[in-house]
This record gives structure tokens, C-alpha cells and sequence, in this order.
């Protein structure tokens, strides 16, 4: 599990990924005066802080169903109704008064906002979908109007699942196995107990997302190239053309080389059941957030 105490203490490296991309960086330079810069502009608390990489939160507790479930569930809000935010201020004190269920639900949102602040935070972030961003200026040139700055972030967290699907061939059946179990009626009624705002639009998204089945279109350059118009769509960006999947086929050799420093085997991959128990305690008590 990612030691937050650890990431905030390495304040170098915190700053650089809160900022994605350092000021000078040829991905932002040619973009600084566009007017979707201010709209687009990732920084912190912005909804693109929610990435796409529904796997790398869950791959560990793909035998939990609903912490499977809670670790996507600040992705599938940004999807469903992007005005519903989780908190971890006000899911954390939820657990010791919910169900078992619902509790394993609460976890494993803290897990994803966990993970999201670690991973936000350390150097080869903000360094890769630098990376990532000049690979696409590149390929669709100084005048698409789509922010590179964007692509290199979301297209990065897309990737990162692409190359943990090719590492575990059984892990996407387990987990839309999981998010089968869940009851979305009961997920629903348990988000709307913390959230600010409540929600009637995450139920009926839960079975659209199981029966969708798009991770699986991760594994190929061309089928990722699909779900990312459909992301830039839905935030009414320009989408790309054919030149992307160049684009993406290099920059998922960028991910694949440094995976293990991304998302460290020690901190992303499933451990034995009782270190996932302890360390879903340790999430539940942790102070600060």
C-alpha cells in the first residue's frame, strides 16, 4: 500500500506532480495560450484528476467485490454525475457505522483516493505523461486543438492498465466478476450518504459498465485509440484520427519500460488475503485526510 506520509516527505517530487509538466515543457509551451488551457488545465481537485485506470486500483482486492466496487467508484462518478465528488473527510468516518458490505465499499473509495495521492505525487507521474504529451503533439501537430497536456495524463493511466492486463491474462474476468456481485442500488444508497450531492445516476450506469466490457479494448493500440475519442467526447475535446495509434503504440512502450517504477510491484500487486485485511485497517484508521 502507498505510505502517504512517505510520498508528502519527498516534497520535490510532490510539487512536480501536482503540477504535471514543468513550466518550459514543450507539451505546455505550445498550449499556454489556448483558451481550453484554463478549462483543461489539470490541477489538483479538477475532475481530470480522476483517470481512467480502473485495474491498477483494483488488481489487488479483485476477491472483494464491494472494495472492488469502492475502488472505481470515483472514476464511475466522474462518468455517471460528475458534480458527485467523494471525500475522504467524509467517507472514512462512515465505516465503523455501516454495514459489512458497505463498509468494504467506504475502503475501498480511501483506497483509490490513497492511491490517486501517492500517484499524483511522485516524479515518474508527472515524467511520463510529459513523455506521453510531446508523443502526441508529434504525431497530430501544433494546430489539434485537443491538449496534449490532456492526452499525455489520460492516455498514461489508460496504459497502465493496458500493460497490468497483458501481466495478469485471468485479472479483467475477475474483476467484472466482481462488479457483477455488487447491488448498484445498495452502492448508490451508500455514496449518497457521504456525498455532498446526491445521486440517482450512478445505479443504472453499474450494469452498462459491466456489460460494456470496454477494458478489454485496452489490450490493443487501436481498440484503446477508440475508448480515448469516446473519453474526449464525452469532455467535448476534438477527438483524434488514425495518427493517435502511433502515438499510443510508443507511448505504451514509455509505460511498459517503467511500470515497476509507476506502480511499484511492493504497492501494486495482489498480495496474500491477510496483508490485504491488515492493510484495508490501516487505510480505515489513517490520520490526516
Amino acid at each position: 500500500m502507498p505510505d502517504m506520509e512517505n510520498a508528502q516527505s519527498k516534497g520535490g517530487d510532490a510539487e512536480i506532480g501536482h503540477r504535471w509538466l514543468k513550466v518550459g515543457h514543450p507539451a505546455v509551451c505550445e498550449e499556454s495560450r489556448s483558451p481550453l488551457r484554463k478549462r483543461f488545465c489539470p490541477v489538483p481537485g479538477t475532475f481530470l484528476q480522476s483517470g481512467m485506470n480502473y485495474l491498477a486500483h483494483a488488481l489487488r482486492f479483485l476477491d472483494r467485490p464491494y472494495y472492488v466496487a469502492g475502488a472505481c467508484l470515483p472514476d464511475l462518478l466522474s462518468v455517471a454525475d460528475r458534480g458527485v465528488r467523494l471525500r475522504s473527510r467524509r467517507v472514512e468516518p462512515m465505516i465503523p457505522l455501516a454495514g459489512v458490505d458497505e463498509a468494504e465499499l467506504y475502503r475501498g473509495v480511501l483506497q483509490h483516493l490513497h492511491d490517486d495521492d501517492w500517484f499524483h505525487a511522485t516524479r515518474g507521474f508527472a515524467e511520463v505523461t510529459g513523455d506521453i504529451a510531446v508523443l502526441f503533439r508529434k504525431a497530430i501537430g501544433t494546430e489539434h486543438p485537443t491538449p496534449c497536456s490532456f492526452l499525455g495524463h489520460i492516455v498514461m493511466e489508460m496504459l497502465l492498465d493496458s500493460v497490468l492486463i497483458e501481466r495478469h491474462p485471468d485479472a479483467l474476468d475477475r474483476f467484472y466478476a466482481a462488479m457483477e456481485e455488487v447491488d448498484p442500488q445498495r452502492i448508490q444508497a451508500a455514496v449518497n450518504q457521504c456525498a455532498r450531492q446526491p445521486t440517482e445516476r450512478l445505479a443504472p450506469l453499474l450494469p452498462q459498465f459491466n456489460a460494456e466490457r470496454f477494458l478489454f479494448d485496452y489490450a490493443s493500440a487501436e481498440g484503446l485509440a477508440y475508448r480515448l475519442n469516446q473519453v474526449l467526447r464525452r469532455v467535448r475535446l476534438t477527438p483524434l484520427d488514425e495518427t493517435a495509434i502511433g502515438a499510443i503504440t510508443s507511448a505504451r512502450d514509455v509505460v511498459e519500460a517503467k511500470i515497476d517504477q509507476l506502480l511499484p510491484p511492493s504497492l501494486f500487486v495482489p498480495e496474500p488475503v491477510t496483508s490485504r485485511v491488515a492493510s484495508a485497517s490501516l487505510i480505515s484508521a489513517r490520520p490526516g485526510t
